[in-house]
C-alpha cells in the first residue's frame, strides 16, 4: 500500500468516534507542554552589500525547495508489540479419557508476527506440542485419564506489528512450488467447480496481471460484504458450499474463504488465515477486542503475486463494520476502510494457521474444516465446546510495547 493511501485511511480515526474502549494509558497523549516565555528577538545584522547583489536563485533550485517542503516524512520505525496470551480450559462431566487439541500462533517468523514461546500447566498425564509441516501449523495437545476433571492453563508470548503492502516496492520473493500448488487445490470441504470458475472468470474478465486480478476479486467480495452483510458470503457469491463448511465458517470467515475460492478458481494461489483479535482497534471500535477473547476469532486472507510475495486482504472486516457500527453501505468511512483493507492488516490480531481440512494427530473423529479454537474428544466422541455446562474456556491478552 502506498504511504499516501495509508495516510488517507487515517481519516477513519476522527470519524469513528474513538476505539471501542479507551486506549491503554501508555497510548494516551500527554498534555502539550506550555510554550516557552517570549523573548525579544535581536534584529539580524544587515547583509553585506556583496550578498545583496547576488543574482536570484534559478527556477530549478526554487522548485527543488518547494518539493522538499511538501514531501512526506520518512517511514516510521517498526514498532513491535508483545502480547501475553493466556488460555484457561476446564472440562466437566467427561466420560472416559479426554484429549484436547489447541492451535498455537504461527511458528514461522514473518515481518509482522513472531512467536516467542509457550508454557503450560495442569492435571494432565501427557502434554506437548506437535508441528504439522504440511499444514504449517503448531498444535498443543494434552491427555487426561478417566475420572479426572481436565484443567489446563497455557501461556504464549507473541510479537506483532502492522502489516503493510506497498505496490511500488516490487521485489523477488519466490515461494516454494508445493505451497503454491497446495493453495490452488479444490477440496471436498471447499470445492472449486465449474460454477465457481465461471463466476471468477466473469469477475476478472480480461485482467491477466496477478496483482490486478487479486484487486478485482477483492473489490467484488468487498461489495458483497458491504451490500449484503446478512447473507452467508459463499451463498452471496453464488458458490455451492457443503453444509458442514458453511455452518463452521459462519458469515465472518466466509468472506475470507469466498475470496480464496474465487482466487484459486482463476489460478491465483490464495489461503485463509485464521486468527484471534487481541487488542483494541485504531480504525473502528468493532474491529478490536479486549477482555475475554474466547469469541474473538477472526479470519483474514492472502494471495500470492510473483515478485510481491503474499499480499494481505481483509474483506471480512467490512462486513463487521457494517453490522456492528450500523453504517450505510455508502458511508465515507467504509470507502476509506475498503481501500485500506487491501494490502493492510492491523495487527491487533494473532495469526494461528492457514490450514483447511485439519485432521488433529491422534483424533478419532473426521477431519475438521479448520482448527481455530480448542477441539476436545472424550470417551463419548467429540465434545461440543459451545456447551457451557461441560466446557469452559477463557482467553485474555496483555499487551506491552517493544
Amino acid at each position: 500500500m502506498k504511504r499516501r493511501d495509508f495516510i488517507a485511511a487515517t481519516a477513519l480515526l476522527p470519524l469513528a468516534g474513538g476505539p471501542a474502549v479507551a486506549a491503554p494509558a501508555a497510548d494516551r497523549k500527554k498534555p502539550a507542554a506550555r510554550p516557552a516565555p517570549r523573548t525579544t528577538a535581536k534584529k539580524p545584522p544587515a547583509k553585506p552589500a556583496a550578498a545583496a547583489a547576488q543574482p536570484p536563485a534559478a527556477p530549478a533550485e526554487l522548485n527543488e525547495e518547494r518539493v522538499a517542503a511538501a514531501s512526506l516524512p520518512a517511514e516510521p520505525a517498526a514498532r513491535w508489540r508483545t502480547y501475553e496470551l493466556s488460555t484457561r480450559i476446564e472440562v466437566r462431566r467427561s466420560a472416559g479419557a479426554t484429549r484436547l487439541w489447541l492451535p498455537l500462533a504461527m511458528f514461522k517468523d514473518t515481518a509482522w508476527q513472531r512467536a516467542l514461546g509457550h508454557s503450560w500447566q495442569g492435571n494432565f498425564t501427557r502434554a506437548g506440542i506437535y508441528r504439522d509441516p504440511a499444514a504449517e501449523m503448531e498444535v498443543f495437545v494434552a491427555e487426561w485419564p478417566d475420572g479426572v476433571q481436565p484443567q489446563l492453563e497455557l501461556a504464549s508470548r507473541i510479537e506483532t506489528q502492522d502489516r503493510h503492502f506497498d505496490v511500488t516496492k516490487k521485489h523477488c520473493a519466490p515461494e516454494r512450488s508445493e505451497i503454491l500448488r497446495r493453495n490452488l487445490q479444490s477440496s471436498e470441504l471447499m470445492p472449486i467447480g465449474d460454477k465457481t470458475r465461471a463466476i471468477a472468470e466473469r469477475i476478472v474478465g480480461r485482467v491477466r496481471d496477478p496483482l490486478a486480478q487479486g484487486k478485482v476479486l477483492y473489490d467484488w467480495v468487498a461489495e458483497r460484504a458491504l451490500r449484503d452483510p446478512e447473507t452467508p458470503a459463499l451463498v452471496a457469491g453464488g458458490i455451492d458450499a457443503p453444509p458442514q463448511l458453511a455452518d463452521a465458517l459462519g458469515r465472518n470467515a466466509g468472506h475470507a474463504l469466498l475470496f480464496v475460492a474465487l482466487a484459486r478458481a482463476v489460478g491465483l494461489p490464495a489461503r485463509p488465515v485464521f486468527g484471534l483479535r487481541c487488542d483494541y482497534s485504531k480504525l473502528l471500535p468493532s474491529l478490536g477486542a479486549l477482555g475475554e477473547l474466547n469469541r474473538a476469532f477472526h479470519c483474514r486472507a492472502e494471495f500470492y503475486a510473483p515478485g510481491y510475495d503474499w499480499i494481505p486482504v481483509n474483506p471480512a472486516d467490512l462486513r463487521q463494520a457494517v453490522v456492528a457500527e450500523k453504517l450505510a453501505a455508502d458511508d465515507g468511512k467504509l470507502a476509506v476502510l475498503k481501500k485500506l483493507l487491501f494490502g493492510f492488516w492491523e495487527m491487533n490480531w494473532i495469526g494461528l494457521n492457514t490450514a483447511l481440512e485439519v485432521a488433529p494427530r491422534g483424533a478419532s473423529g473426521p477431519a475438521l474444516p479448520f482448527l481455530a479454537g480448542p477441539y476436545v474428544e472424550t470417551g463419548e466422541g467429540a465434545l461440543d465446546t459451545a456447551d457451557g455446562e461441560r466446557f469452559t474456556v477463557s482467553m485474555r491478552a496483555v499487551r506491552s510495547d517493544g
